[in-house]
């Protein structure tokens, strides 16, 4: 009678005694199998050596991968980094106040080639009522700022903060920043480009949540 063996049970076998292909050495050259590469047979060894190909590629990639991230992250660092050098620079005691909002928009432009950048505050002290940084700002606008929960990110819904931009018409896609202190909106930063894909939805806003953190800081000192 022929018994059928269940491939399951031969393969906890083979796990449970590890020994049995030292004892068989043969079997290593004669076991034949197909091979999903070529389409030819292939020894049991081949097929394993094949394997840990795939595998030692499979590693190659991810270790590849993080080595990119590893860079783009070092370079966002360094970019941050000289952009919250050149506020510092701009509250230094010599510095007037009034000339943090350029800082903070020139800094990002510079460091992290933004194409456009700018700025609106509100609740502002009165000898800051007639600078370019508090003009223009709508109750809408206002809301907006204050109901936003995390920064936007994404394609320009034709936003009317964007319009504060020099070339807003050419903007496809945008970062919007509000700017808080504790949990009051005093502003908003707006980033644009005409690449739609620069400012995409799939973006992390984590590092945008530090830029608006930092910005706030620096420019608290210009409210009422």
């Amino acid at each position: 009678m022929t018994v059928t063996l269940d491939s399951a049970a031969i393969a906890q076998y083979l796990v449970d005694h590890p020994q049995f292909f030292e004892e068989h050495a043969g079997l290593l050259g004669e076991v034949k199998l197909s091979s999903p590469l070529t389409g030819r047979a292939v020894s049991l060894q081949e097929r394993q050596m094949e394997v840990m190909r795939d595998k030692y590629k499979a590693l190659e990639l991810r270790m590849a991968e993080l080595m990119r991230h590893a860079e783009e992250n070092a370079a966002i660092a360094n970019r941050f980094h000289g952009w919250t050098r050149q506020l510092l620079e701009a509250g230094a005691p010599d510095e007037a106040p009034a000339a943090m909002p350029r800082a903070v928009v020139d800094g990002l432009i510079q460091h992290f080639m933004v194409p456009q950048a700018t700025l609106r505050l509100w609740n502002l002290g009165p000898e800051h009522a007639s600078a370019w940084y508090a003009s223009d700002v709508s109750d809408d606008v206002r809301l907006f700022a204050s109901g936003l929960r995390a920064p936007y990110c994404g394609p320009n819904r034709d936003f009317e903060a964007v319009h504060w931009l020099d070339d807003s018409a050419e903007v496809r896609s945008t970062v919007l920043v509000p700017l808080r202190a504790g949990t009051t909106a005093f502003g908003l930063l707006v980033l644009g480009s005409p690449d739609p894909e620069r400012f995409s939805a799939s973006m992390g806003t984590d590092f945008l949540v530090h830029i608006g953190e930092t910005a706030s800081a620096a420019l608290l000192p210009l409210r009422a």
